[in-house]
């Protein structure tokens, strides 16, 4: 079953909204400071080029992930839309009766 270009684009619209009222929270950016601390510790002893392969790297390391993740979750719509509508299809049959 193809998920139509309407729920993705409804899906990842939320997921948007969620995403950037998730970045507001004291918890949140706390884990920014301390992500950020690290990020200058990491780097503080490397050199330009060493710097540069280890950024190239972590940029296909990330897209990758990024890849994983949507796919992730698009299956996971794909499998709660099939469940709704079992589940729906199911209570009409019991209604019919």
């Amino acid at each position: 079953m193809e998920v139509p270009s309407w729920f993705r684009n409804a899906i990842q619209q939320r997921l948007d909204e969620i995403t950037s009222d998730s970045e507001v929270g004291p918890e949140l950016l706390q884990a920014h400071i301390d992500e950020q601390k690290a990020f200058e510790s990491l780097y503080d002893g490397m050199d330009a080029t060493q710097f540069n392969r280890y950024m190239a790297w972590e940029d296909r390391h990330l897209f990758r992930r990024a890849l994983e993740n949507e796919r992730l979750y698009m299956e996971g719509v794909k499998d709660g839309a099939q469940l709704a509508t079992a589940l729906m299809a199911d209570s009409c049959k019991t209604y019919d009766k």
